[in-house]
């Protein structure tokens, strides 16, 4: 039985991509290993994200992706945009049955957040 997943992003720079997702994103700090550091974990509620150096990581750097499910997708891209996120594009209504919206990072690793058609 499968019971969690974390999604890891293969980065350049470990410690710019931790300032981001820290200070643009809202990711807490959970962990951080290597010196300089080449590993960490952020986490926000129950979701959880690894950052890994590319010097130290078998895939190159930015092609990673992860679709979010939160409670109320305008409230984070609102707050995305004040904390001076890479905004990729507003929040839209899909055909698909979600409202979404997309966001990258330096290296143009993307993180989709959504949320159900109704549920907010």
């Amino acid at each position: 039985m499968m019971r969690g997943s974390t999604t890891i992003f293969t980065v350049q720079d470990v410690a710019a991509s931790l300032a981001y997702y820290r200070d643009c994103v809202g990711f807490d700090i959970a962990f951080g290993y290597g010196s300089p550091t080449s590993y960490v974990g952020l986490c926000s509620g129950e979701v959880s994200l690894h950052l890994i150096a590319a010097a130290q990581a078998p895939r190159p750097s930015g092609h990673g992706a992860v679709s979010i499910y939160v409670d109320d997708v305008d409230a984070l891209h609102a707050d995305l945009v004040r904390r001076g996120a890479r905004i990729l594009n507003s929040p839209k209504d899909q055909d698909y049955g979600l409202r979404d919206f997309a966001i990258a990072d330096a290296d143009g690793n993307m993180i989709f957040f959504a949320m159900e058609l109704g549920k907010s």
